[in-house]
């Protein structure tokens, strides 16, 4: 099938069949298809979109051009379930959602990203961790699951290789902001995962890809119908992205943020209330629970009790890192050699925060990378950042920025405070949490 056949379809608004759809991806695995033609069509999708069933059928060949994960010889003895966020800023969510679901009986093979844009990545992070590994041989993989119950890890060459070689050409060509596409991205990957239930956690505000609640819905809708269609039960909750989630954003910060959350000493109330939610979600989605009143009060208990604690320590050991890391991990994460204060110049309330360009801060920290090629600082980034809606007095701190030099830390100082309003007031409204439910899909 001639390629410029199958973009003139899509150029022109027509719909495009599943044979040609599974043209397209077969050309992008075997490298028939040139970048210019897969641009080509990229661009067609971009401008004139993709029906859910032509969505669908990207997403299951996407899924099918490499390896599907089959998890019936580990013997696991509960469902298979994950969670996908859209991406934010401090968004450390995974690294607690993980090991939570996993001490309630689940089993959580979660294939993370790295950073992309001002949002960072769960893989990042966890490579703060030294040691651990986020690409595993099948059989750590396995071996982890089985011990730990979770395992944070990343995309491996032979998962949905047709997602990696287009999405590498939407980075380049302007295209990563279609719905469709985003769509079969995110659900190839968790579908040849071997996945028996999804949340998914789609973010709205000025630190997230959707601005607006209209997009995000939008999104969220695609991604539950599409899932459904390709078989795979799946909720999405739409949840606030205008502050930073938690209190720390920065890689080795963030691990940080999570094992004091998970051991009880610290717990920000939105990460809290975010995380509890997705939890829950995800137990009654994998019939681990009769209702979200049955799964909160399992959340609850294995916070309280320590074992989701113990199934994060056992998945750091199983796949690479310290095994007293939970014990020691003020030796084991990597400290910035420069702290500094960002304090408040005048009295007020905190009115907004422009938290896109906080996580950009993080990047110009080094936290973060302006090209593939660079190497990340998991040191770097700000701690105890202020949220909305809080009055703060002159001189006040704002955030504690951990920088690797003073000029670094002189910079971020300055730029941190042009991006957190105070003025007179409090803020009218303060974005709820959780500000919208799309519709669930029980495939």
């Amino acid at each position: 099938m001639l390629a410029q056949e199958v973009i003139r379809v899509k150029r022109d608004g027509g719909v495009l069949g599943d044979d040609q759809i599974a043209a397209f991806v077969a050309g992008l695995v075997d490298g028939s298809w040139s970048e210019g033609q897969v641009a080509a069509l990229a661009m067609a999708i971009f401008h004139n979109g993709l029906g859910t069933a032509e969505t669908v059928a990207l997403t299951r060949a996407m899924t099918h051009s490499g390896a599907v994960v089959d998890w019936s010889a580990a013997h696991l003895d509960g469902p298979i379930l994950d969670k996908h966020s859209t991406g934010g800023v401090g968004d450390k969510v995974s690294l607690m959602l993980a090991p939570i679901v996993a001490a309630c009986g689940g089993f959580v093979p979660m294939v993370s990203g790295r950073g992309l844009g001002h949002t960072g990545g769960t893989l990042d992070k966890m490579d703060s961790i030294p040691g651990y590994q986020t690409a595993p041989a099948t059989d750590v993989l396995r071996r982890a699951l089985q011990t730990a119950g979770c395992a944070i890890i990343g995309q491996t060459a032979d998962l949905a290789p047709a997602d990696r070689r287009l999405y590498a050409i939407r980075d380049v060509t302007a295209t990563v902001e279609s719905i469709p596409l985003i769509t079969a991205s995110i659900l190839s990957k968790k579908l040849a995962a071997g996945l028996q239930a999804l949340v998914l956690d789609v973010k709205v505000g000025n630190g997230a890809f959707a601005a607006t609640p209209a997009m995000a819905q939008e999104l969220a809708q695609s991604l539950v119908s599409v899932a459904s269609g390709a078989g795979l039960p799946a909720r999405a909750l739409i949840t606030d992205m205008n502050q930073v989630l938690g209190h720390s954003c920065g890689n080795a910060l963030e691990v940080h943020e999570a094992l004091t959350f998970l051991i009880g000493t610290r717990r920000e109330p939105r990460l809290l209330e975010l995380t509890r939610r997705l939890c829950a979600e995800m137990l009654v989605l994998g019939r681990l629970a009769a209702d979200s009143v049955q799964a909160l009060e399992r959340i609850d208990r294995v916070l309280q009790d320590g074992s989701a604690l113990q199934h994060f320590a056992r998945m750091v050991k199983a796949l690479g890192g310290p095994a007293d890391f939970v014990e020691r991990a003020d030796h084991y994460l990597p400290a910035a050699p420069v702290q500094r204060e960002v304090c408040a110049a005048r009295s007020g309330w905190v009115q907004a925060v422009a938290t896109r360009d906080i996580g950009l801060l993080v990047i110009e920290l080094g936290g973060g990378r302006r090209q593939a090629s660079d190497v990340i600082d998991h040191r770097v980034g700000f701690d105890d950042v202020i949220g909305l809606g809080a009055r703060v007095e002159r001189g006040q701190r704002l955030a504690l920025v951990h920088a690797a030099d003073e000029a670094g830390a002189e910079l971020a100082s300055a730029r941190l405070l042009d991006a957190i309003a105070i003025g007179d007031a409090a803020p009218s409204t303060i974005a709820q949490l959780i500000s919208a439910w799309p519709v669930a899909s029980d495939a």
